[in-house]
């Protein structure tokens, strides 16, 4: 097994001014790859931090990711640690500095001189391509360690990795099979109860059941080795029987996806009408290419569950949509209202919140859930009611 690491760099990531989001991409793109990270450490913008680092991962790790410091400000100190600790000098890339030249002019833009220092890498450092920014990455061989510095820039780390840094891995390596996981997301049950429900499976040799709960929807995953994949697939109906109704969608495509897909098969577009979500029920479907016709957010208003289906049904007309959902405010009882509107008739439930324990944030996040769910529930051909933990359905409503 190759021992992979990864090096966060920067005051920000350390201090927490930041979420360190490349990280946890690429610990889940190289589990998928079949080389899962052995360890992750972060370091701020101190050279002799970042030198100390360097050198004692060098002696352990096979592959070393650092990600960050290759700006053109005084604190992007990660080429120059590079070289000092491996006893060299930085060296002008005359080719990078020209491309980085032609970046700026193709752009009407003039190159500000510290940018310079972006072409900078140590003498025997092995240039790696960035063909969406400036900062250009390079790899150095360091004891026992081959370590790749990449830029911080989510945009400018996803391609190089993908495109750069994993290309050279396999062809260096003799990687591993990427491990078996098998997904499902649940909304509506807790983790403690699908944990128990699953307590009696039999699981092989090096086949592991893990939960990731992630407001408002559990993630089941059944992770093994590749050579473990049949016995997997044998056990993967008892997961789905006790996930049940609860469960919304298998791998990792994500609900708003699905429903997209679904509508475009079916040849149905949709509206939508938020209140207590604000438009979280339309970025989600919108950021999915769902189609959407319109959108509108409107202020609380205290309707009836009559009201609510009268004003899906308007809102279907007036948009000439396929569907039309809609998500009402909540009462002062924490009741809240949706609806949807189809061809076939319209479709409204009243909820009640059974706990106050969680914030104005995580409710949004559950009602837009409910809503996507009720809309994913009638596209399967389901009664669009279903249990939702501590959330109640207390009245429904059928126009047709």
């Amino acid at each position: 097994m190759i021992n992979v690491e990864m090096l966060s760099t920067g005051d920000e990531v350390l201090h927490g001014q930041i979420i360190d989001t490349n990280a946890a991409w690429l610990a889940d793109l190289f589990f998928t790859e079949g080389l899962p990270l052995t360890r992750r450490n972060t370091v701020g913008d101190s050279l002799n931090d970042l030198v100390a680092i360097l050198r004692e991962r060098s002696e352990h790790a096979d592959v070393l990711i650092v990600n960050g410091g290759l700006g053109p400000t005084s604190d992007d100190l990660s080429a120059l640690a590079a070289a000092t600790a491996a006893g060299e000098e930085l060296v002008l890339h005359k080719e990078w500095l020209s491309h980085m030249e032609r970046f700026f002019t193709e752009r009407g833009r003039v190159m500000a001189p510290s940018n310079r220092k972006q072409a900078e890498i140590p003498a025997s450092a092995e240039l790696i391509d960035n063909p969406v920014g400036t900062a250009c990455g390079f790899a150095v061989k360091l004891n026992r360690c081959l370590m790749f510095f990449t830029p911080g820039v989510p945009s400018e780390f996803k391609v190089m990795v993908q495109q750069e840094i994993l290309p050279r891995l396999r062809a260096r390596f003799s990687l591993p099979s990427p491990p078996v996981c098998l997904r499902l997301t649940t909304f509506g049950r807790s983790e403690s109860d699908l944990a128990q429900s699953l307590d009696h499976l039999q699981l092989p040799e090096g086949v592991v059941m893990g939960y990731r709960s992630s407001m408002p929807i559990i993630e089941l995953k059944l992770t093994g080795p590749a050579e473990q994949r049949e016995a997997m697939e044998a056990l993967w109906p008892e997961v789905q029987r006790v996930a049940g109704e609860s469960l919304i969608f298998e791998g990792t495509q994500g609900l708003p996806a699905l429903l997209a897909e679904k509508m475009r098969e079916q040849q149905l577009s949709l509206t939508v009408s938020e209140q207590f979500t604000s438009g979280l029920l339309a970025l989600q479907l919108s950021r999915a290419s769902a189609p959407l016709l319109a959108s509108e957010v409107l202020p609380f208003q205290a309707d009836t569950l009559e009201q609510t289906a009268r004003w899906a049904v308007e809102l279907r007309n007036r948009h000439l949509a396929g569907l039309a959902l809609t998500v009402g405010g909540m009462d002062e009882e924490q009741h809240i209202n949706f609806a949807l509107a189809t061809p076939q008739g319209t479709h409204a439930l009243r909820v009640k919140f059974t706990t106050g324990r969680h914030g104005v944030a995580a409710r949004q996040e559950v009602c837009a859930m409910m809503a996507l769910n009720m809309l994913r529930r009638w596209l399967s051909g389901k009664e669009v009611a279903s249990d939702h933990g501590w959330v109640n359905v207390v009245d429904s409503l059928f126009v047709g």
